[in-house]
């Protein structure tokens, strides 16, 4: 197991800025705005030729108006149980508080080894009045600044030298991505929690809760994969603050860098014109698309209930309706378990490959029963075809005229690929060419 670094502290100290510049790379949101981390989130860095895995944590905070106020702290509590060691960030500016105190006497009965460091020291002036944190009774800190980068050295010198072992593995390397997309409020982290038979992620019935992407291991039930829950997608006409601006961003960037898309609907409010912008978002980057209808057990049903609802939702996303649509209640768990089997089948559909001798040898015939309409007294004639070495199926059929082939046979040779080799749940690319 890889040695893990926990960032824990009072909000608006610098931690994220540090998590950034340890990963190399600007994974979580940065803002002037206290508690915009909410979740704990990880990400890999390196010193010296050591890797190890770091895990940002919310604002660790006692007394204040956040509602969040208490699943923070229980986030940054299971962060220190997973870290084998801990950086204790302050700040100079604001100087000793009580709930700096406080956190230090928690990592104190951790028994966990933990480095105490003193944030926002830009130059040398800042360096007398970080001597009061002297007054916690230790005889060592560190003092940086996050924003620069200076001062981190003497630091990871120190928590890599004190480390049980150097050997790092990656949990997530080579690993399916699937990600959990959709709305706000539509029960992504109530899903993600499931799962994972934890509270991974904060869930509350504000919309808006999860802020960043957060990636967790799933291993279970003979399945293995990165599971990604992301901040819900707004329109753009309603995204009204700088922090939802980039938790939206990062949305769609979980959804380009993922293999499967669960697209999560309310099932009280129906297929809405932004489940149709995420579908978009997940066919234009051909990535692998379950749909999951969530909160069914509070829908009153009658016979026809959920064959009327999948209708709606085919007839709204057109000619790519091949897409397993699935009734869930994340809060009571039902399906969830189906829905991680159908993922990993649309995982699989998505990277499979045919052989070109079998996909001539299927394919061929069909178009010398039915070929492409003749176009000015011009035949065309299909010769061969072949797959792409692509990451999603992308198929090249040779012709002696493909400029006269029009999007209604393509869409039927689609449908035809479907049909034989059985791409459920995947965008297909169908390309004509010159023999």
């Amino acid at each position: 197991m890889s040695n893990i670094v926990a960032i824990v502290g009072r909000p608006n100290v610098g931690k994220s800025t540090l998590f950034n510049r340890l990963i190399e790379r600007r994974q979580a949101i940065v803002d002037s705005t206290a508690g915009v981390t909410r979740d704990r989130h990880y990400g890999k860095s390196d010193w010296n030729g050591v890797d190890f895995t770091v895990i940002d944590t919310g604002g660790y905070d006692v007394g204040s108006d956040d509602i969040f106020e208490e699943e923070i702290r229980n986030q940054v509590e299971l962060a220190i149980d997973e870290a084998t060691s801990i950086i204790f960030m302050m700040n100079v500016e604001e100087g000793l508080t009580d709930t700096d105190q406080e956190i230090f006497h928690l990592l104190r009965r951790s028994n966990k080894p933990f480095y105490i460091v003193v944030n926002k020291v830009d130059s040398p002036k800042e360096e007398l009045p970080a001597t009061e944190f002297y007054q916690l009774g230790i005889e060592k800190y560190y003092t940086l600044s996050s924003a620069t980068g200076s001062g981190t050295g003497e630091l990871l010198d120190d928590i890599v030298a004190d480390f049980p072992n150097t050997e790092y593995k990656d949990p997530f390397e080579g690993l399916p991505r699937i990600t959990i997309a959709g709305r706000p409020n539509v029960g992504k982290s109530t899903l993600t929690n499931a799962l994972l038979d934890n509270k991974r992620n904060i869930v509350t019935d504000i919309a808006g809760t999860t802020r960043d992407s957060i990636e967790t291991l799933y291993n279970k039930f003979g399945h293995e994969f990165v599971l990604v829950d992301t901040a819900g997608i707004r329109k753009k006409s309603k995204v009204n603050e700088n922090l939802e601006f980039y938790s939206v961003m990062r949305s769609v960037r979980a959804i380009e860098n993922s293999d499967v898309v669960i697209i999560m609907v309310d099932a009280t409010q129906g297929w809405e014109s932004q489940d149709m912008n995420i579908f978009g978002i997940a066919q234009k980057n051909r990535k692998g698309i379950v749909i999951l209808v969530n909160k069914w057990d509070l829908v009153e049903k009658s016979t026809n209930t959920m064959r009327d609802f999948e209708q709606v939702i085919k007839n709204r996303i057109g000619q790519f309706s091949d897409v397993p649509i699935l009734f869930i209640s994340a809060l009571t768990k039902q399906r969830i378990l189906k829905a991680v089997d159908t993922a990993m089948e649309v995982y699989e559909n998505r990277k499979k490959k045919i052989k070109t001798s079998k996909l001539n040898e299927v394919m061929l015939p069909i178009f010398e029963h039915i070929p492409p309409p003749s176009i000015k007294g011009k035949y065309i004639k299909i010769k061969y075809c072949v797959q792409l070495p692509t990451p999603s199926p992308q198929f090249v059929f040779f012709c002696n005229l493909p400029q006269y082939v029009k999007e209604p046979y393509k869409r039927f040779t689609e449908n035809q690929l479907r049909k034989e080799f059985g791409f459920t749940g995947v965008p297909i690319e169908v390309y004509f060419r010159q023999k």
